[in-house]
């Protein structure tokens, strides 16, 4: 086997900071090779990102399947769509496989958010746009690997996308387009890095497959179903998956975990139809208020979810407080951000925070006509939970117990509206039901593909005057749909954000970091030339 890569000190084409050490004879990849490569590749992945793909869309989904099988075909991948639907799944599996290499397989999807163009300060959100900040804007926070907060969008302004194609690089300059960060950005990529090995004749450490997923933005609904009845094809040693940002310090970043989220119905039934409250307040009992004291039984003052049983099944060692109290957030930057004075008492930091089983109200309705309220006794009212998931508290536990819960405040459970029966013989009468649900997934830190990816990171982005500091993420507080691939696949994952933390993703003027792109190329680039022992 091939050394693995080495890369030389980029401070001025990272933005970030020096990489590794100076190439050796062996491994001659060096910055500016990374970045003739991907101006090489810029008018490629402006042709990407011109591909609508809104994920409801299943025309333009197919588009994409079809531009993403012939761009790794020319890579010399040998692909094939799998149906899921009329939304396929692509799945691209790179030469001859190697008996005596590991096979890792790398998931990034392809789909993106819907958009509405008027919000968007360009052509079109499918038109990618260069841009560089306003002479004007406010100066941005240092783009280095000591912490700093995500600053205010600044003001920007387009500039002639073929600097980017040829010439200096400037690595602050942007790349807007939707699906630009999320999650088409890491798939170009990963297709660079596979040109910049050959470009110098190397290949992978690794065997490598790829599945690109078409209704990510959608939950991911039937990616389970897909990978089960792909088991053989998806047969690999491990998954590292490419989505999210990085760390908001622009440090290298693996996450080993996610929540989960379900959403649950709480309904407190009131009379059988709205009352004029002049005449039947102070008689009929209001299920708004009622609803509200029960919410409020929930949790007690200092954000502490009071259901019995919530949090018994987090068990963090001290090992694993240490790794997250090492993670670099500013805290006081962060209250100030977000505009509150002081965080919930959940965890000692927002790490810990995270690792436990959230109760979130989403959104409340009672009383109203139209977008009107009304003078009257309500019927009934309503409460929609947002039920973060970890490892041993899923869906179905955590929805019963906010069941166990509400009984014992007294309240029967009717199976949706109650019958006139059940209005007489109770007093107060609620229905929870759960309108979705996903289960949290989570890779141990000491896990062999934890590892393997935090060496990899490590060496890449070791040396030079500012090093880097691989930031470890127990679990992040988002969800996103590994706990279905994982469990179909029944492989250790984890997962390796590349883009930069202020990219508006999921919003307008959705945006790609031209430094963050180059470091990206740089980890997949070291991650495809390190041997991965299982």
């Amino acid at each position: 086997m091939k050394a693995p890569i080495f890369i030389a000190c980029a401070l001025a084409l990272s933005g970030l900071g020096c990489l590794a050490a100076a190439p050796t004879s062996a491994e001659p990849i060096t910055p500016a090779l990374v970045e003739k490569i991907s101006q090489a590749n810029f008018a490629e992945f402006f042709e990407m990102l011109s591909l609508p793909n809104d994920s409801i869309v299943a025309a333009d989904v197919r588009k994409n399947a079809d531009w993403l099988e012939a761009a790794f075909r020319k890579r010399g991948f040998t692909t094939r769509q799998l149906p899921n639907k009329d939304k396929p799944l692509v799945f691209a599996e790179y030469g001859e496989t190697n008996p005596n290499a590991r096979t890792i397989l790398f998931y990034i999807h392809f789909d993106g958010m819907p958009v509405l163009p008027e919000q968007w300060a360009q052509k079109s959100p499918w038109t990618p746009a260069l841009k560089q900040r306003k002479a004007s804007a406010p100066p941005p926070a240092a783009p280095t690997f000591t912490p700093s907060r995500v600053s205010a969008q600044p003001t920007w302004e387009e500039i002639d996308k073929a600097q980017l194609f040829s010439g200096k690089i400037d690595p602050d300059w942007r790349i807007f387009g939707r699906s630009s960060s999320d999650d088409k950005g890491p798939i170009m990529m990963l297709l660079t890095a596979f040109d910049v090995l050959k470009a110098v004749s190397l290949e992978p450490e690794i065997n490598v497959k790829v599945l690109l997923d078409s209704e990510e933005e959608k939950g991911s609904p039937t990616i389970g179903t897909v990978a089960a009845a792909h088991r053989d094809l998806l047969r690999a040693d491990a998954i590292v998956i490419h989505d999210g940002p990085l760390h908001a310090s622009s440090q290298p970043t693996i996450i080993f975990g996610n929540r989960g989220n379900t959403v649950v119905e709480l309904t407190v039934h009131g009379p059988k139809a709205p009352l004029h409250s002049g005449h039947y307040g102070n008689y009929a009992p209001n299920p708004a208020q009622r609803l509200a004291t029960l919410l409020a039984s929930m949790k007690d003052d200092e954000g502490r979810v009071t259901i019995a049983g919530y949090y018994d099944s987090v068990k963090l060692t001290d090992a694993e407080r240490g790794i997250m109290s090492a993670v670099p957030d500013d805290e006081p930057e962060l209250l100030k951000r977000l505009g509150i004075s002081r965080p919930e008492s959940v965890g000692r930091n927002l790490q810990e925070a995270i690792q436990y089983p959230s109760l979130n109200i989403r959104g409340m309705a009672s009383a109203a006509i139209g977008d009107k309220g009304a003078n009257i006794v309500p019927s009934k009212a309503v409460a929609e939970l947002d039920l973060r998931t970890t490892p041993g508290a899923g869906p179905d536990l955590l929805a019963g117990l906010i069941e166990k819960h509400v009984r014992a405040k007294g309240y029967y459970l009717s199976n949706g509206e109650p019958t006139d029966e059940e209005r007489a013989q109770h007093d107060r009468i609620a229905s929870v039901a759960v309108a979705r649900g996903s289960a949290a997934a989570f890779t141990p830190l000491d896990s062999p593909v934890g590892a393997w990816a935090q060496d990899t990171l490590a060496r890449v982005f070791a040396a030079g005057e500012n090093p880097a500091k691989t930031v470890r993420i127990r679990m992040m507080g988002g969800s996103v749909p590994t706990d279905k691939l994982v469990d179909a696949l029944a492989l250790p994952f984890v997962i390796v954000p590349l883009v930069n933390p202020d990219n508006n993703q999921h919003s307008f003027d959705e945006n790609l970091r031209v430094g963050h792109f180059l470091n990206g190329v740089r980890s997949m680039t070291g991650l495809l030339r390190a041997p991965y022992a299982k």
